[in-house]
């Protein structure tokens, strides 16, 4: 059968079974409502300070139900005021039940009363003809009616049987033997409950549970304050998953100063970002480059927006709209297994058991820009009619007006050292206007069935104009200098050494300004349009009170759009040119020309356009069966359809009549963009440039102004269009040998196949031509995990799993880029293999009861197929002529990744006095490579690409009931960013420091006035080439400050 066939009919038959699956349980729920409930009886009653019988009695005169209980264990005669109107029966005895302690199940047209979790009685069982087992399902909540995840729920009078409680706090035991049982439920930081329950068999039995939080510290009992509490969901959820995984909870991200969630998420072991504007935008996973990790929202993978390859920009989402962020540093079977690195997953915020009013208004400054910053976010939750459906909603925005100032250099190898062939200065003034949204909604048809909405819409603005300062052409004024006097290119005034370091050489000075149309939205600047968003359907159900089945369907799309991007430049070539390179980690060039204005003549004026775009669509279905009482089997089958397109256009623009329209660059407006303050030091000052109101204000399209050229070669060979579909299916089982010794082993399958459609462009004729390409392959991944626990707080961890990486798109278009300016040629391999990685983990962790960590653990992967860009020096092509410099994208044979991970997070408790609110958060990662088979340097001892050797996190706090205080510290060594052809032209990303405050004071446990302060240090983005003080780019940012309220207006 052909694969395309084949794909056509397993996806058309995915969605079919995950369709009837869906009529199933919505039939399945219909047929389960049976008599009215309590939760739909609605009365009115008012009794003040009255015994809790009369309260019985009142409710069985208005609705004719009818209470059971034991009078020797239910205390009749405790006093209950109730007051209400037109409110469910349920509602009401919820409020007896928070008064008395007392429980209550509705039997048809009865209400059972005992003092503890209640079942049927046993004369109920027999009378009822029950089966022999029975489902327990329930959620774990705080005191706030929030779930609490990671809560472990053991039945103690059955060997190892138990569950552990989902980021939503919700559990579900399977297989449990009818009758009575102890129910044991733990958590660290709160107080442990255990309660009897009975089970009847053959049903699914609910139960919600409160925990107080709390933790036993020798004699005295430590009540948590808020910020601890959510420290307390990340540990307890980290503890009791099966695989190796750090957790961040919402109340831990709040912690700490980070606007977005690629911030936020740099704090966690073993990740280091790399900035974009002074923000973090791409995440690396225990060295492993973006490419090579993957982001999920709810468990569904995010499209990516760019437009070479599968990134996700993480400076799109801000932190406030995630409820946790679960790093997946080993995966399981029921995973995607496209995440060598680790697979990131954004858990949005669930609905609450009661009404929840949230949110945050703030303003601030950036000293770079001294403009201000406007931030707010408001989350509203509820459950309603009568308690089945769930609603959510959460929004964000920001609001910030920021820049950089920049300075780069190109450094070539002469046989005097290194010099610059090109340096730039620029400076950015940026505006990122970013706004979200999410809806969560639930609706309970009964206790075996419950259908989800989430989705998140994601929307960035970024308006940016950039000034840049360009002097190239050195190297031709370097070997024009050093030809033979006869040759009749010579020019000794090409190169001049004026003293060790400093030169007075020629080049070509270039003044560029990039900008917008003059609109609403364009505001005279470039406009990025970014937006990221997904919708998901899932269904929980219980089939059968043995089979667990979930399924769901998600859209999901990013787009970037930039609409009429503009620029202007002036330049000239052959200009004297004096070169500083006295310390080669501040490189400067400057011209020597005084009257250079009205010698720079008009070079190009532009006009670009880029669009690009990914849309998935994907479904899963999962079941889930016990196997014995301490076992389950899951099985479950994945489809997931992706499409991405990238279409550009670029057309350049000729003024009909130069003179008039300025052939100098001081013939139009300009206007000076230098500052005493630039960030890279006083000695650079950018000068003058074209206005942006000058540049926005042109009619380009005006034929009697401008003549139009379409300069295909610019944008037809990126052009693409490419579809993936990968169809997957896995099976696992997990076990609990016994209350020490866990296990899980499994194994996934996924086929990939890929459409591809590239553009080629031959510059002689300018004729376009298509390309076109397929590719399939099958991968069969294992997996296991084991856990051991040496006691109730101590666990060993081991895992063996295989992950792989697929090529970026764009590197497997057959595509051909040539720049004739280098010369360089730039090309796609449609050859390329995804790589796969053989991986290894160890973990041991020792969780404290009073709210913290230590842990070591190490790792090593062994990745084949590695995939990494070559260059390849004075290249020959059939075409484009020799000595070209080529790139393109190749396997190389193997890498080894291996490294150690430490933690330790503590509040200092055990302290006297004060200083019991202080705590400690530390974690280093060390990461080590080596790799092979890359052409044309076999002989060297290369590292991976984007491995960082040291990455630390640290902070010191200090917290009581009502202020919090905390100053942190993020740092990660240099690394090599990117492979040149030799040693000199390698380029790596320099070491950064990044030094942050925050602190947070309570007024009221609903309103609390906060302050964070970003970037204290000032610390730049930095390459550098070949060797450390030779730099390539630094881009300052300066410090950013935020203050406001937050406010929790339900909060107990």
């Amino acid at each position: 059968m052909k694969p395309k066939l084949l794909n056509l009919i397993t996806r058309k038959g995915l969605l079919l079974l995950i369709s009837l699956a869906f009529t199933a349980s919505i039939q399945s729920a219909q047929a389960g409502e049976k008599v009215k409930s309590i939760d739909e009886i609605r009365i009115s009653i008012q009794l003040e300070n009255e015994p809790v019988k009369t309260a019985f009695r009142t409710i069985d005169k208005k609705t004719g139900l009818k209470f059971m209980y034991n009078s020797r264990k239910v205390a009749l005669n405790k006093k209950v005021s109730i007051s209400g109107k037109d409110k469910s029966v349920k509602e009401i005895l919820t409020q007896i039940a928070k008064e008395t302690g007392l429980g209550f199940k509705q039997i048809n047209r009865n209400i059972l009363v005992k003092a503890y979790i209640l079942g049927p009685t046993k004369k109920e069982l027999k009378a009822m003809k029950m089966e022999a087992f029975g489902v327990l399902k329930g959620k774990i909540s705080d005191e706030n009616g929030l779930g609490l995840p990671g809560a472990t729920i053991l039945v103690t009078d059955v060997n190892s049987t138990g569950a552990v409680s989902d980021e939503n706090g919700q559990f579900i035991i399977l297989n449990v033997p009818a009758g009575s049982h102890q129910l044991k439920i733990t958590y660290i930081g709160y107080s442990t409950l255990e309660r009897e329950v009975e089970v009847a068999g053959g049903v699914t039995n609910e139960i919600k549970l409160s925990l107080e939080p709390g933790v036993t510290i020798g004699q005295e009992v430590l009540i948590l304050g808020d910020r601890l509490k959510g420290q307390a969901k990340a540990i307890n959820q980290q503890r009791t998953n099966s695989n190796i995984t750090n957790i961040v909870a919402a109340d831990q991200i709040g912690r700490f100063p980070d606007a977005n969630i690629g911030d936020a998420m740099k704090r966690i072991p073993g990740i280091t970002i790399q900035n974009d504007q002074g923000e973090a935008r791409d995440i690396i996973i225990r060295g492993l480059a973006p490419q090579l990790n993957s982001v999920m929202i709810n468990g569904e993978r995010i499209p990516s927006a760019e437009g070479d390859n599968r990134r996700i920009q993480l400076d799109l989402i801000p932190a406030d709209m995630v409820q946790t962020i679960e790093v997946n540093k080993a995966l399981t079977p029921d995973m995607d297994a496209d995440a060598i690195g680790g697979a990131v997953n954004l858990v949005t915020r669930s609905t609450p058991d009661g009404l929840r009013v949230s949110g945050t208004l703030g303003t601030g400054m950036n000293f770079l820009s001294n403009k201000p910053i406007w931030t707010g976010a408001l989350v509203i939750g509820d459950r309603i009619a009568n308690d089945k459906l769930g609603v959510i909603v959460s929004t964000s925005y920001n609001h910030h007006n920021f820049g950089s100032d920049n300075i780069e250099a190109v450094w070539i190898d002469t046989d005097d050292g290194p010099i610059l062939d090109e340096f730039d200065l620029r400076t950015y003034q940026v505006e990122r206007i970013r706004r979200s949204v999410s809806l969560g909604l639930d609706y309970e048809f009964n206790p075996n069935n419950k259908i989800y909405l989430n989705g998140m819409y994601n929307w960035r603005d970024d308006r940016e104009n950039r000034y840049r300062y360009r002097v190239g052409e050195i190297e031709d004024a370097y070997e024009n200098a050093h030809l033979d006097p006869s040759d009749e290119d010579y020019d000794p005034e090409g190169w001049i050494e004026l003293s060790p370091g400093l030169f007075q050489t020629k080049g070509r000075i270039e003044r560029q300004t990039k900008g917008g149309i003059d609109s609403d939205r364009g505001q005279q600047k470039r406009l990025e349009d970014q937006r990221v968003y997904n919708m998901t359907l899932k269904g929980d159900h219980l089939i059968a009170s043995k089979l667990k089945m979930d399924w769901s369907v998600t859209y999901a799309k990013a787009s970037e759009d930039r609409l009429n991007e503009k620029y202007i430049s002036y330049r000239t070539s052959d200009l004297p040119v004096l070169m500083d390179i006295r310390n080669p980690n501040k490189p400067q060039m400057t011209s020597l020309n005084e009257n250079q204005y009205q010698t720079l003549e008009l070079n190009t004026i532009s006009d670009e356009t880029q669009m690009t775009y990914e849309r998935d669509i994907n479904g899963r279905l999962d079941f889930r069966l016990p196997i014995g009482k301490n076992g389950v089997f899951k099985f479950g089958g994945r489809y997931r359809g992706k499409e991405k397109k990238r279409d550009n256009i670029y057309s350049e623009f000729e003024p009909l009549d130069i003179e008039s329209f300025g052939e100098f660059m001081g013939d139009i407006p300009i206007e000076d963009q230098s500052k005493s303050d630039f960030l890279a030091g006083e000695k650079y000052q950018a000068g003058n440039f074209v206005t942006k109101q000058f540049l926005s204000q042109l009619d380009l399209k005006n034929t009697n102004i401008f003549e139009e050229s379409d300069e295909q070669g610019e944008y037809i060979p990126g052009n693409y269009k490419a579809n993936e579909n990968i169809i997957a299916a896995y099976a696992m089982a997990d076990y609990q040998f016994s209350e020490k010794f866990y296990a899980l082993a499994g194994v996934r399958m996924e086929n990939t196949q890929i459409d591809y459609q590239g553009f080629s462009f031959n510059f002689d004729t300018e004729d376009v031509g298509t390309t076109e390409g397929t590719d399939s392959y099958t991968n069969i991944l294992p997996y296991l995990h084991l856990k051991y626990n040496l006691n109730e707080n101590q666990i060993l961890r081991f895992a063996v799993t295989q992950t792989l990486a697929r090529p970026d798109y764009f590197k497997l278009v057959p595509f051909e880029a040539f720049n004739p300016d280098g010369p360089e040629l730039e090309a796609g391999n449609p050859n390329l293999n995804p790589s796969v990685s053989s991986n290894l983990d160890f973990m041991a962790e020792n969780y404290f009861k009073s709210i913290g960590i230590v842990s070591a653990g190490g790792f090593y992967k062994n990745i084949q197929d590695f995939i990494y860009t070559r260059v390849e020096e004075n290249y020959s092509h059939p075409v484009y002529g020799d000595d070209i410099e080529f790139v393109t994208y190749q396997n190389g044979n193997a890498v080894d990744v291996y490294g150690f991970e430490l933690a330790f997070q503590r509040q200092l408790d055990f302290l006297p006095g004060f200083m019991k609110g202080l705590g400690i958060y530390l974690n280093y990662t060390n990461t080590n490579s080596n790799a092979s088979g890359i052409q044309g340097r076999e002989d060297e001892d290369l590292v991976l690409p984007g491995t960082a050797k040291h990455m630390f996190n640290g902070s010191l706090s200090y917290e009581t009931k009502k202020l919090v205080l905390r100053l942190s510290l993020n740092h990660a060594s240099d690394y090599l960013d990117e492979l040149g052809g030799e040693t000199f032209e390698d380029s790596f990303y320099d070491k950064q420091t990044f030094l942050d405050f925050n602190g947070s004071y309570a007024f009221t446990p609903k309103w609390r006035l906060f302050v964070d302060i970003n970037n204290i240090t000032n610390q730049p983005l930095r390459y550098y080439q070949g060797v450390s003080n030779r730099t390539m780019q630094a881009e300052y940012y300066n410090l950013r400050m935020n203050v406001g309220v937050k406010f929790d207006l339900f909060n107990k």
